[in-house]
């Protein structure tokens, strides 16, 4: 038991303050996104400053740009959620076919592929399909939370994954922890969804 706290400790000194406060800034967010407290989004644009510099100094080029597009969300977040008001009709969640989804792995794995190569050709990028897949991955899994599909938790659960690992080997050992949070949060999702989703169902037939 001394061994796993020892080497916990040793885990938390090798950690940068820029990594910590990455870290206290997203969790910061996905609680308060939860509670649907509208600061959520400045944490969230704290947090992507953070990894845009963290993972430059990492070489994981492709997951650096994806936190431009979370960059950009924030805001777009921010500016949504300030107009929004209570008389707007939530959009339904929805469920997708199998055929539609083998498509949607498809475009994700062909999209790793292509990042992959290009990054393995013309950049230093370290691990680049890793790297890329969990990047592709992102983009497209936020795609299917705009449209509300209710497979996206799984999706995201596989994506999370993989960034666990990733960024073990990268030793951001408290970043592979966040993702293990993440990871935690969104299988609650999809339960939760579904959930909503049988009510939605029967409230309609």
């Amino acid at each position: 038991m001394n061994e796993v706290l020892l080497a916990v400790a040793d885990a938390w000194k090798a950690q940068s303050i820029l990594e910590i406060v990455a870290v206290f800034s997203s969790a910061t967010y996905l609680i308060l996104a939860a509670r649907e407290v509208i600061w959520c989004w400045l944490f969230g644009a704290i947090s992507t400053i953070c990894y845009i510099i963290i993972l430059w100094e990492v070489d994981l080029l492709a997951e650096m740009g994806l936190q431009f597009y979370y960059l950009f969300m924030a805001g777009y977040g921010y500016a949504q959620w300030r107009k929004r008001s209570d008389e707007e009709v939530e959009p339904p969640i929805v469920v997708h076919s199998l055929r539609k989804h083998l498509l949607y792995v498809g475009v994700i794995v062909g999209g790793t592929l292509v990042v992959g190569w290009s990054l393995s050709q013309f950049t230093e990028a370290s691990m680049p399909y890793i790297d890329s897949f969990t990047t592709v991955g992102a983009l497209f899994t936020t795609w299917m939370v705009t449209k509300k599909m209710l497979e996206n938790w799984l999706y995201w659960v596989v994506v999370d994954s993989v960034g666990i690992y990733m960024y073990w080997q990268k030793e951001m050992y408290l970043t592979s922890f966040l993702f293990i949070f993440f990871v935690i949060t969104v299988i609650v999702g999809f339960f939760k969804w579904r959930k909503l989703y049988t009510e939605q169902q029967l409230a309609n037939s």
